[in-house]
C-alpha cells in the first residue's frame, strides 16, 4: 500500500486549459511538474470551474469534474468529486468562483471532506468588505496559505486577519528558456518583446509611445506584442482595446516598428519569441500587482526587463534583472529603454542577473515546494485522525 504522506493525492480546484487564463496555465504546469517529480505518475486531479461561456468535455485526463460557477449547489458535489484524494488544493483569484467576488468558495471550505490549502493570485491592498472575508474565511479554513512573493506576503498580514504560521512563499513556477547572442552584441535590430493576455491595464499604449521615442536609434529597436485578448474582456467590450492599440500604431507611423500579433502562444512559440528577443517591456498600468507570471517567465528566460513599479517588478528587478519606471510615463519608460540598449555590458549584466534570479522559479523546484508542504499538511491531517 502506498504511504500518503509520501506522495499525497492532491485535488486542485481551479480553472485549466483549454481555458486561456493565467490561472488555468500556473495549474496545468503545477500539475504536469509535480507529475515529472513524481517519476511520471498522474495521481493528482483538477475540478475545473468553468464560466458559462466556456465549453466542457475537452480538458485532460486529470479533471475530474467541470462545474459552471453560476449554477446554484455546485460546490456541494465537492464530497463526491474529493473520493480517492488527500488534499484539497483551491487556486484562488477573484471572479472565478462564480458571482459575488466568488463567494462561493467560502461554502465550499465549509463542505470539504479534505484538508485545505490554498494558493492566493491576488491580495488586495483595499479589499471591498465581501473580498476581506473571503480571504479570510479561506486563512481560517486553510491549513496553509500560499503566497508568490515577499511583498504579497506582507500584505496578507499587515491587511487581513491570517495567522501568520499558516503563510509560506513560494514563487510563481516558469520554464527556463535558451536565449541567443542579443542583438546589441550581434549587429541586429533589438527587439523588445510583450507577451500574455491582452487589455485595459496591460498598458501597451505606454509602451507604444516609448517607442516613437527611440526612432532616433540606429538601428531603432522594434516591439513586438504576443498575446490573446483577456476572454473576459473580450465578452464585454470586444476588442475594442486591440484596436485602439492598432489605431496608434497608425497614427504614430510605426508600423514597420511595432507589431501586434493575436493568437494563444504555444511553449514552442514562446520559446522561439524569447530567443530572438533582447529586451521585454512590462508597461503595467496598476501598482498593486504583488504577482505577474509574465514577469517570472521574462526573468526566468534571462531576458532583462524594463517594468512599471508594481510590487512584484520592484521585489524581481531589486538585484539589477532591470529596470523600474513609474506608471504610465512614456518618457521614463523610453530613457530605460535606451540605456540599456545602448550599453552592453549593463544589458549583459541585467541578463546574468535575470538568469541567476530566474532558477529559483524553475517549475521543478516550485513543484518540490508544493509537494513538501502537501506532505505536512497531509502528515499532520493523519497524524490528528489518529
Amino acid at each position: 500500500m502506498t504511504d500518503r504522506t509520501a506522495s499525497p493525492r492532491l485535488l486542485f480546484v481551479s480553472t485549466y486549459p483549454p481555458t486561456r487564463c493565467g490561472i488555468a496555465t500556473f495549474t496545468e504546469s503545477l500539475v504536469q511538474s509535480l507529475r515529472e517529480l513524481r517519476g511520471g505518475t498522474s495521481d493528482n486531479g483538477v475540478v475545473r470551474l468553468l464560466s458559462g461561456w466556456e465549453v466542457a468535455g475537452h480538458a485532460a485526463a486529470e479533471v475530474v469534474a467541470e462545474p459552471r460557477v453560476e449554477s446554484a449547489g455546485w460546490v456541494g458535489r465537492i464530497a463526491t468529486w474529493s473520493n480517492g484524494f488527500d488534499l484539497l488544493w483551491i487556486q484562488h483569484e477573484f471572479g472565478i468562483f462564480g458571482p459575488d467576488d466568488g463567494l462561493a468558495v467560502v461554502d465550499l471550505c465549509s463542505m470539504s471532506p479534505l484538508p485545505i490549502a490554498t494558493t492566493l493570485h491576488t491580495v488586495a491592498a483595499a479589499p471591498t468588505p465581501r473580498q476581506r472575508q473571503i480571504v479570510e474565511a479561506l486563512g481560517t479554513a486553510s491549513e496553509l496559505l500560499v503566497v508568490m512573493s515577499e511583498q504579497a506576503a506582507n500584505r496578507l498580514l499587515e491587511v487581513y486577519d491570517i495567522t501568520a504560521e499558516k503563510v509560506h512563499v513560494v514563487p510563481h513556477g516558469a520554464r527556463v528558456m535558451p536565449r541567443r547572442l542579443s542583438a546589441v552584441e550581434a549587429g541586429r535590430r533589438p527587439t523588445v518583446v510583450n507577451w500574455g493576455l491582452v487589455g485595459p491595464g496591460k498598458g501597451l499604449e505606454w509602451g507604444i509611445r516609448a517607442m516613437d521615442r527611440l526612432q532616433h536609434l540606429e538601428p531603432p529597436p522594434q516591439l513586438i506584442i504576443r498575446g490573446t485578448t483577456h476572454p473576459n474582456v473580450k465578452r464585454r467590450e470586444g476588442e475594442q482595446y486591440r484596436d485602439h492599440l492598432s489605431d496608434l500604431v497608425r497614427s504614430l507611423d510605426l508600423e514597420g516598428t511595432v507589431t501586434i500579433v493575436d493568437g494563444y502562444m504555444s511553449p514552442s512559440e514562446l520559446e522561439r519569441l524569447v530567443r530572438n528577443a533582447d529586451l521585454a517591456l512590462l508597461p503595467y498600468d496598476s501598482s498593486e500587482q504583488v504577482t505577474s507570471g509574465v514577469l517570472v517567465d521574462v526573468i526566468a528566460a534571462g531576458l532583462p526587463v524594463v517594468a512599471t513599479r508594481f510590487p512584484h517588478a520592484v521585489e524581481l528587478l531589486a538585484t539589477g534583472a532591470g529596470l523600474v519606471v513609474p506608471q504610465r510615463d512614456e518618457e521614463a519608460m523610453a530613457s530605460a529603454l535606451e540605456r540599456l540598449l545602448t550599453h552592453p555590458v549593463e544589458l549583459r549584466a541585467a541578463a546574468e542577473e535575470a538568469r541567476r534570479v530566474g532558477q529559483r522559479h524553475a517549475w521543478p523546484r516550485v513543484a518540490a515546494a508544493y509537494e513538501r508542504l502537501a506532505r505536512v499538511v497531509v502528515m499532520s491531517d493523519n497524524t490528528s485522525v489518529a
